[in-house]
């Protein structure tokens, strides 16, 4: 199970930090990402991570602006949003796959968290 939080409101240029709790004993073993859907569009990847976190993958968009991390010890991903623009405003899934990072697409998504909102106003 996937829990995200951290999600809310932001200006543009601010920042925000998700989070995503998993539970089980197997967290280590899986590639983490992040993805965001916006009203009347399409789920797209955002971030991913590899299981030891050596390993990152950005979308274009989000590149220079977001890093992403993990702590295995605490089974928690973290999603670091700065330079916030509006069009970043969505709702943001943390995803678990066995793909590497630098695959991690929609269709190879294992478990999905319930998401959290992100709104970025101008």
């Amino acid at each position: 199970q996937l829990v995200e939080s951290g999600g809310g409101l932001a200006q543009a240029g601010g920042s925000l930090r998700l989070s995503c709790a998993a539970s089980g004993r197997t967290f280590s073993t899986y590639t983490m990402g992040w993805f965001r859907q916006a009203p009347g569009k399409e789920r797209e990847f955002v971030a991913a991570i590899s299981q030891s976190g050596r390993t990152t993958n950005f979308a274009d968009s989000v590149k220079g602006r977001f890093t992403i991390s993990r702590d295995n010890a605490k089974n928690t991903v973290y999603l670091q949003m700065n330079s916030l623009k509006p069009e970043d405003t969505a709702v943001y899934y943390c995803a678990a796959t066995e793909f590497g990072a630098s695959y991690v697409k929609l269709s190879n998504v294992g478990t999905w968290g319930q998401g959290t909102q992100v709104t970025v106003s101008s």
